[in-house]
């Protein structure tokens, strides 16, 4: 079993920058990504990394977010970077054992942390 728990989220001004941690406990993983869900909207992919260090990123993210993942520590971060009141979302983490990083497919999940921007 795996436990994800995120860290990081707040209030921020737009242009501003946060970064989310994500600490996971219990067995090794291959893929860690974090997710986001806007007020009102579906659930949606921001970015995930591989135990390899591959990454990729929803457009919406690309040039202004960094996934980074510690594996010493088990513990992955998201640098948020000119954030956009848009960015405002509960973010969380999710984790995978096999390969691809599909929203539906993710094994296990973090209970998510609020972000919110300010314009």
């Amino acid at each position: 079993q795996v436990q994800l728990v995120e860290s990081g989220g707040g209030l921020v001004q737009a242009g501003g920058s946060l970064r989310l941690s994500c600490a996971s406990s219990g067995r090794p993983i291959n893929v860690m990504g974090w997710y986001r869900q806007p007020p009102g909207k579906q659930r949606e992919f921001v970015a995930a990394i591989t135990s390899g260090g591959i990454t990729t990123y929803a457009d919406s993210a690309k040039g202004r977010f960094t996934i980074s993942r510690d594996s010493i520590k088990n513990t992955a971060y998201l640098q948020m970077n000119r954030l956009k009141p848009d960015d405002t979302a509960v973010y969380y983490c999710a984790a995978r054992n096999g390969i691809g990083w599909g929203l539906n497919n993710m094994d296990y999940w973090g209970k998510g942390t609020l972000v919110t921007v300010s314009s």
